[in-house]
């Protein structure tokens, strides 16, 4: 995958640049159905896997993106819906199935799962060089030791997201004051991870945090992934930061919304990602990404 396609900018209405990650995803989609393609005239195709469990509807539509994505980049799907009694004991089989199965080179179980279901069993179960999502212990810990296989999708993500809008502008994340606010394994620790991988001077903040607001005025770059809806006010950024935003949130009035006051922010931001058409695009971009690293890793191609 390279970050040669150019993606055209435009401002948000504070005047802060649009870190658009609808039109990034596309790009990214583009230059892995080229590989796709070569990969496939020698004989060899990607296979994802995806197994959603219950009736979630988030989580359907979730999948349903995914599904979608790998039609387009001609990564070949198995979709496996199953009913929310599904047991721990019937999914680890499923699992193990597909660990088995050659022609699977990824494996995605849709969080988060029903009650009753052990999450944490169910991600350790997936073999490591088939962990798309990156959330197992032997890739989170890979990545620790800056030793990446396959990395958690969304704050790679935000790292593309961050190297293709900043490469144009001869901006690098190397350097920076990084304020991560979030901790969680899915999203907060990788994220930081990344950020030290690429010589970021990195703070992470949460729910303890005892001045939130004072470390987010000291950071150059900010990525809000707290799961609270306008945590970070826009007064709490600083003149010329970039800023990225993983929240997702739908008010009262059906909008979506993130973890950042959006207008008050990118009134004083240099760059910010809008919600939504920011990281949910990346994060199913770089899900693909991963399928088609693992099916390279796997097969021993580098096509």
């Amino acid at each position: 995958m390279t970050d040669s396609a150019a993606v055209a900018s435009s401002r948000a209405p504070g005047g802060a640049e649009l870190i658009d990650g609808k039109a990034m995803a596309a790009a990214i989609r583009g230059e892995l159905r080229e590989t796709v393609e070569r990969l496939a005239e020698n004989g060899t195709r990607p296979g994802l896997a995806v197994a959603l469990v219950g009736e979630d509807p988030a989580s359907a539509v979730y999948v349903g993106g995914k599904i979608k994505a790998c039609k387009e980049i001609g990564i070949r799907s198995i979709e496996a819906r199953l009913p929310a009694e599904t047991t721990t004991a019937q999914l680890l089989a499923l699992i193990d199935e597909w660990n088995a199965d050659d022609a699977v080179d990824g494996i995605l179980v849709q969080l988060p799962l029903p009650k009753g279901i052990d999450t944490q069993a169910v991600v350790e179960r997936i073999a490591p060089d088939k962990d798309v999502d990156g959330f197992g212990a032997d890739n989170l810990g890979r990545l620790a030791q800056g030793k990446p296989r396959l990395v958690a999708c969304t704050p790679w993500g935000v790292m593309e997201m961050l190297k293709r809008w900043g490469k144009p502008h001869g901006w690098s994340v190397a350097g920076k004051r990084a304020v991560v606010i979030g901790r969680s394994i899915t999203v907060g620790r990788p994220m930081a991870l990344l950020l030290l991988g690429a010589d970021a001077t990195v703070t992470i903040c949460h729910s303890r945090t005892p001045d939130l607001a004072g470390a987010v005025r000291q950071a150059e770059i900010v990525v809000a992934a707290a799961g609270q809806r306008h945590l970070v006010k826009g007064d709490w950024i600083a003149e010329g930061a970039v800023v990225i935003d993983v929240g997702i949130h739908r008010g009262d009035d059906g909008k979506l919304t993130g973890d950042v006051e959006f207008g008050p922010a990118s009134a004083r931001a240099r760059a910010i990602s809008p919600v939504p058409g920011g990281v949910g695009p990346m994060t199913i971009a770089m899900l693909m990404a991963n399928t088609v690293s693992a099916c390279q890793g796997r097969r021993g191609t580098g096509v």
